[in-house]
């Protein structure tokens, strides 16, 4: 098996377990102070077990890389999905999202034989970001975590004088992408805003054609959001 898939999975199982962990550990906690009162018991039980969902989306700001990020050509997009946050306790929580992701990167062509003009790469992602999350209080979160995504679709917009991108489609790219993401959120009630940036590990390109322009790229994006809890 490829060396960055084991890291995913092993970061995966590493969240995962820490989650379990930390709910024993509360459930432990709760049950070692069964001597205080009923109203106390089931108030804290209730705030640190209870999980939470809802729906998120926001700005996405994308870009391709091959050894440095360069945000020069970025390409705007969005994000838009839901989440939600099991193993719940006051300091950690497990993640898991569901979304679609728009990425890619435009860029500027100039050359004797595809002449002069600008193409937008756009590629289309269904996202499952699976973050840990570190409770700093009340007011704010840190996120961490791998995630993995499916290539819905892909196509090339040109603005010039070439026809060389048309043949372009989602065949010529890889279907699945992983990376690994992390970021910052601030608490408002029930409604975050936050700050998250993800790196993909894995080239895109699947053929000649594609290679030839893209080379070894991998995917990066970043990303404002806000979500809302129901």
């Amino acid at each position: 098996m490829h060396s960055k898939s084991k890291f995913l999975i092993v970061s995966f199982l590493l969240i995962f377990l820490l989650g379990v962990i930390a709910n024993l550990a509360i459930a432990q906690d709760t049950s070692s102070t069964t001597y205080t009162t009923t109203t106390t018991t089931e108030t804290e039980t209730a705030r640190t077990s209870t999980a939470r969902a809802g729906i998120k989306g926001g700005l996405n700001v994308s870009n391709l890389y091959v050894d440095d990020v360069d945000d020069e050509n970025a390409r705007f997009g969005f994000n838009v999905g839901l989440y939600a946050q099991l193993f719940s306790s006051e300091v950690f929580a497990i993640q898991p999202e569901l979304l679609y992701s728009t990425k890619g990167t435009r860029t500027t062509y100039d050359d004797l034989v595809m002449g002069e003009g600008d193409a937008k790469f756009n590629l289309n992602y269904l996202e499952v970001p699976v973050l840990a999350v570190i409770k700093l209080g009340d007011a704010a979160e840190l996120h961490f975590g791998p995630y993995w995504s499916y290539l819905l679709s892909a196509n090339i917009d040109v603005d010039g004088d070439t026809d060389s991108f048309d043949e372009l489609d989602r065949d010529n790219f890889r279907s699945w992408d992983f990376g690994i993401a992390g970021g910052v959120g601030l608490n408002f009630g029930s409604t975050q805003i936050g700050v998250r940036y993800s790196k993909g590990l894995r080239k895109l390109e699947n053929s000649d054609e594609a290679e030839a322009l893209v080379g070894d790229a991998k995917n990066s994006c970043a990303q404002l959001y806000i979500a809302f809890s129901m």
